[in-house]
C-alpha cells in the first residue's frame, strides 16, 4: 500500500498557511496589546497621560499616506505641511474615542486653517468608521491604516494616543488615552505652537 510522507504533508500546510497565520498574528498581538480602552471609562485608556517619554517627541513625523474612511482619496501628513497637526489614532471599539472625537472637532473648529486634526483607524475593517464618524460629529479627515503600518510607526501605547506636530512636521506632544476636559491641555500645546512660529 503506497504511503505519503508525513513530513511532506507540513511542509504543504506549512507553505500554505504560514504567510497567513504570520500576518494575522502580528495584527492580533498589536491589538491585543490595545485593548485595555475597550472596556470603557475605568479602563487605563480613559484617562489622559502627557507622555513625556514618547521616543517620537522632538523627532520628525512619520510621514504617511492612507486611504480615507470613504474609500474615494488618500490621506497624507504631507499636504498639511506648514500647519499644526493633531494626528489621533482611535478604534471604533474604543470608549475613550467617543468623547475624544468631539472633542478634536471643536478644536478643528476654533482653529480653523491653522490647525488640522487627522483620526487614523487601528481598526480590522473600515465598514464601521463613516458610522462612528456620524455618531460622534467629527468633520476632520479620517483614514484606516491597513494592517496597522502607520500604527507600528508611531507607537500609540493605548487607544486613544494622539501626537501634535508642529508646522516644521515635529512631533512636540503626545497624550495617551483621553478623559473630558484634556482638550483644554491639547489647546494650550497648539496655542503655544501658533504663536512660537512665524505666520506662513
Amino acid at each position: 500500500m503506497p504511503g505519503r510522507s508525513e513530513s511532506g504533508q507540513e511542509e504543504e500546510v506549512s507553505s500554505l498557511d504560514k504567510s497567513s497565520l504570520a500576518r494575522h498574528a502580528a495584527s492580533a498581538a498589536f491589538t491585543l496589546s490595545l485593548l485595555a480602552c475597550a472596556a470603557g471609562p475605568g479602563a487605563p485608556g480613559a484617562s489622559s497621560t502627557a507622555d513625556a517619554q514618547h521616543p517620537l517627541l522632538g523627532a520628525a513625523a512619520p510621514s504617511f499616506e492612507l486611504e480615507a474612511a470613504d474609500g474615494k482619496h488618500k490621506v497624507s501628513l504631507s499636504e498639511h505641511a506648514g500647519k499644526v497637526v493633531v494626528v489621533d489614532f482611535w478604534a471604533t471599539w474604543c470608549a475613550p474615542c467617543k468623547q475624544s472625537f468631539p472633542a478634536y472637532q471643536r478644536l478643528a473648529q476654533k482653529f480653523g486653517s491653522k490647525l488640522t486634526v487627522i483620526g487614523i483607524s487601528v481598526d480590522e475593517d473600515p465598514a464601521g468608521i463613516p458610522q462612528f464618524a456620524k455618531e460622534t460629529g467629527a468633520k476632520f479627515p479620517l483614514a484606516w491604516d491597513d494592517g496597522q503600518i502607520t500604527s507600528k510607526s508611531y507607537r500609540p501605547s493605548t487607544m486613544p494616543t494622539s501626537f501634535v506636530i508642529d508646522q516644521s512636521g515635529i512631533v512636540r506632544f503626545s497624550h495617551s488615552g483621553f478623559h473630558p476636559g484634556d482638550e483644554r491641555a491639547i489647546e494650550s500645546e497648539i496655542e503655544s505652537l501658533l504663536k512660537s512660529f512665524p505666520k506662513m
